[in-house]
């Protein structure tokens, strides 16, 4: 898997020009679903990522006590929660030309 690059993209809200999203597509849906399903998979990587440092931490005998106190658990989970969405991620990328993306029916024409 690719690593994704979090500090390029926004962490809040922004307002986009909708030419330059549609403009390597020349079609405003057809952009979109590309930068849906790229985020998507930047979500799924970001979970795997993140359950996978929270499984080391992972112990069957944890008392309730012990949960809440693991500091190291609460700060690898808000480091995660202030990272950008993946769907700012995505727009980024797409924006920047960093996705590889192919549509067989146009080309088939």
């Amino acid at each position: 898997m690719a690593n994704i690059n979090y500090s390029n993209a926004a962490t809040t809200t922004v307002v986009r020009d909708l030419r330059k999203v549609d403009s390597p597509t020349h079609n405003i849906y057809e952009s979109l679903a590309i930068i849906s399903k790229r985020a998507n998979q930047i979500s799924a990587q970001m979970k795997e990522e993140l359950h996978s440092k929270l499984q080391e931490f992972s112990n069957d005998s944890d008392t309730l006590e012990e949960v809440f106190e693991n500091r190291e658990q609460i700060e690898i989970s808000s480091y995660y929660e202030r990272l950008p969405k993946a769907v700012n991620i995505a727009m980024e990328e797409f924006l920047n030309d960093k996705i590889y993306f192919r549509n067989p029916a146009k080309e088939n024409k």
